[in-house]
């Protein structure tokens, strides 16, 4: 059965960053056809990532379709997964996102050519903060990965009213993170995903990339940390009071 989660977990981690990195991609790059399209285009294209990285996760076996080891982390807390099995499927996420970044890289080549600002680059590949404040850029990640773990729980819940259909619980999944990304994206680029964080910045720096910059591996630690952070709170409050 881990086997099932792992290859899910890869197949929807790696959809989840195509689009995800794609679409920072796309926005970013020089003469890609929706270079500037701003913020709005951003969130709902790693929206349309979690919504279908969901469904792949499912169809390829994984029945908790967590492509975030910061969920998984939290559904180990609350007895969901071993150690063991939250190890391997952690692992299956992060080498999802590592491959997903490699096609965003190999479908946007030319634009990356044509690219000179180096940070511009490593913006399609991770998060950087817009104010560097290292206690507010964690805090930030926190709070989101927190909203993040209640919100899932509040749809999935055994305390949940009226839990959605299967088909639809994906796309409330997507909703939650188009949220997250409106309304608490603007101070880091809402990782509140280590996997989606640091298997595409690690793709960064193995890239051979023109103007390549750093990598920024003084700032990864908190796109890493912070969401796990999140989601101990997260799961803390869903255990104990709701």
């Amino acid at each position: 059965m881990i086997w099932h989660e792992m290859i899910g977990e890869f197949w929807g981690t790696m959809v989840l960053v195509v689009f995800g990195c794609g679409v920072c991609a796309t926005v970013l790059l020089k003469d890609s056809k929706g270079e500037n399209s701003g913020w709005i285009v951003v969130t709902t294209g790693w929206f349309l990532g979690v919504v279908l990285g969901v469904f792949v996760a499912q169809s390829a076996g994984s029945l908790k379709a967590d492509i975030n080891p910061a969920v998984t982390f939290a559904k180990f807390l609350l007895d969901s997964y071993t150690f063991v099995g939250m190890l391997q499927v952690m692992c299956a996420e992060f080498l999802g996102a590592f491959v997903g970044a490699f096609i965003v890289w190999c479908a946007y080549i030319p634009h990356f050519n044509a690219t000179k600002d180096p940070l511009t680059k490593l913006n399609v590949f991770c998060t950087t903060p817009a104010i560097r404040n290292y206690p507010c850029n964690l805090l930030c990640e926190i709070i989101g990965t927190f909203i993040l773990i209640i919100g899932v729980g509040a749809l999935f819940g055994k305390a949940t009213l009226g839990h959605p259909t299967t088909g639809l619980g994906p796309y409330l999944v997507g909703l939650l993170v188009w949220g997250i990304g409106i309304s608490l994206g603007g101070p880091t680029g809402y990782a509140i995903n280590p996997a989606r964080d640091l298997s595409p910045r690690i793709m960064h720096a193995l890239l051979p990339l023109k103007n390549k910059a750093s990598s920024d591996w003084a700032y990864a630690w908190i796109p890493c940390l912070g969401p796990i952070i999140g989601a101990t709170f997260g799961a803390f409050c869903w255990r104990f009071i709701f």
